[in-house]
C-alpha cells in the first residue's frame, strides 16, 4: 500500500513544485514506484517533466470533473519508476464546478484510492492557495510536506496553513499528519537565513527535516529543460540534496512502519 503525500504551502515561490519534481525523481532513482499528481492549474510540475500541457488530451481536470479514469490521463516519464498525472489551466474552473458535487472534499481521495496499490509514493503538488483543490489534496493524503523558506513572511503565513491542516484533520481526514517542514532555497552565507532556520527548528523541532535544500542554480536550469536535477546534472547540489531527502523520507517510514503493524 502506497503513501500519499501532499506538498502544501499557500505562499507561492517556496519550492513546492521543485521539491515535488526532484523528490519524486530521487525516489524513483532509489527504485520506488512514484506518481506525481499535479494539482496546480499552473501545471509547472507537468512542464517540469517535459510535458507539453497545451497538447494534452486529458488531465486531472477531466478526471475530477468528468469522471475520466486516471489511467487515461497518467503519463509515463523518461524514468522507469515515475509517472505523471498532469494538470491543465482548465483546473482553474474546477473549484467552482465542484461546489455542487456531493462530498466535494473527497473527490480526489476517491480517485486516488485505487492507485495506492500501484505506487509506493504518490506526491501531490498543491497550488499556492487553500482552496477546494488543496483541501481535496490534504483530505486525500496520509501526510504533508511543508516547503519553507528562511524568511519573515514565510513564518508569518504558516499559522493559516497549520490551522487548515488542523481543521481537515478534525473534520475530513483524521489520519493526516505533518510529514515534516522542509527548508528550501537555503543560503548559509546569509545571517538572516541562519536566524530563521534556528527559529524554525525551535518552533517545530523534530518535524523539521534534517535535509536542507540549498539554493542552487542547477535546479532552475533543470526545470527549464523539462528534467529533474538528477537527470540534468547528477552531481549538482540540488540533485544531491533531494536524494538525501528521499533517503530521509524512506528511513522515517521504515522506522514507523513496524509500529503500525503491531497495533
Amino acid at each position: 500500500m502506497g503513501k500519499i503525500i501532499a506538498l502544501a504551502n499557500q505562499k507561492g515561490g517556496v519550492g513546492k513544485t521543485t521539491t515535488a519534481i526532484n523528490l519524486a525523481a530521487s525516489l524513483a532513482a532509489l527504485e520506488k514506484k512514484v506518481l506525481v499528481v499535479d494539482a496546480d492549474p499552473q501545471a509547472n510540475s507537468s512542464s517540469g517533466f517535459g510535458i507539453d500541457v497545451k497538447t494534452l488530451q486529458y488531465s486531472i481536470y477531466d478526471c475530477l470533473i468528468n469522471g475520466l479514469n486516471p489511467s487515461e490521463a497518467i503519463i509515463k516519464s523518461e524514468m522507469d519508476n515515475l509517472d505523471i498525472f498532469p494538470s491543465h489551466i482548465d483546473l482553474v474552473g474546477a473549484e467552482i464546478e465542484m461546489l455542487n458535487l456531493e462530498k466535494r472534499e473527497y473527490v480526489l481521495r476517491n480517485m486516488l484510492a485505487p492507485l495506492k496499490e500501484q505506487y509506493d509514493y504518490i506526491l501531490i503538488d498543491c497550488s499556492p492557495s487553500l482552496g477546494l483543490i488543496t483541501v481535496n489534496a490534504l483530505t486525500a493524503s496520509d501526510s504533508t510536506i511543508i516547503p519553507f523558506q528562511c524568511e519573515y513572511f514565510a513564518l508569518e503565513g504558516i499559522s493559516k496553513l497549520l490551522n487548515t491542516i488542523k481543521i481537515i484533520k478534525s473534520k475530513l481526514n483524521p489520519q493526516l499528519e505533518i510529514e515534516g517542514f522542509l527548508i528550501t532555497m537555503y543560503d548559509a552565507r546569509l545571517r538572516v537565513a541562519n536566524q530563521y532556520y534556528e527559529e524554525i527548528k525551535r518552533l517545530f523541532q523534530d518535524l523539521v527535516f534534517t535535509t536542507v535544500i540549498q539554493r542552487n542554480v542547477k535546479l532552475i536550469e533543470a526545470a527549464g529543460t523539462g528534467k529533474p536535477a538528477i537527470l540534468y546534472e547528477v552531481d549538482s547540489k540540488g540533485a544531491i540534496n533531494h536524494l538525501q531527502l528521499a533517503k530521509e523520507l524512506m528511513e522515517k517510514e521504515a522506522r514507523t512502519k513496524p509500529q503500525t503493524s503491531n497495533k
